[in-house]
């Protein structure tokens, strides 16, 4: 896997003082999105045991709230199978950090068993994710208003309720 960049003390991509990862590679390709050279697999840096290393030390600060994971599209398979070891580490080395992720699919069409985009460690990855902001990017229904998300039809989820009762719960912040 390949990122494209990491920042630490965001406060854009979920609540409170995070650090996010942005990784590589997207086969959405939304018009208008705001991060195209991501779509390419290969963009940025090689993800390696040291950049890993480098996350969960930023973690251990106590003022950061959690991770997040964006892109490109870190539901992509070839990425989830990379990113699944690190939303263990990251809970079982910081259970009280949030882990928030975004992606272009929706939960429903896309992710869950039988769906496109569900691969062997997508239940996995799933359980280990607190907020999921899905769904495509849409230029013509993007609202700079809105809090965590780009456009209209994007949902913020509480993730282990949705996936609890079986249909979409909204997180409230």
């Amino acid at each position: 896997m390949y990122y494209g960049n990491i920042k630490e003390y965001d406060i854009a991509d979920g609540e409170g003082i995070r650090i996010s990862l942005f990784v590589s590679g997207c086969t959405n390709h939304c018009k208008g999105c705001f991060q195209p050279q991501t779509w390419d697999f290969h963009y940025g840096e090689p993800y390696t045991p040291e950049v890993e290393q480098r996350i969960l030390d930023f973690l251990d600060f106590p003022l950061c709230d959690g991770l997040t994971v964006l892109g490109g599209e870190p539901f992509e398979p070839e990425n989830q199978r990379v990113l699944t070891g690190l939303l263990k580490r990251v809970r079982h080395l910081h259970p009280d950090k949030t882990i928030w992720c975004y992606t272009g699919f929706v939960l429903e069409k896309d992710l869950l068993k039988g769906c496109r985009r569900h691969c062997e460690v997508t239940d996995e990855m799933l359980s280990l994710i607190d907020v999921l902001v899905d769904g495509p990017f849409i230029e013509e229904r993007k609202n700079i208003s809105l809090q965590f998300r780009g456009s209209e039809n994007q949902r913020v989820l509480d993730l282990p309720k949705t996936l609890e009762s079986g249909t979409p719960v909204l997180h409230l912040p």
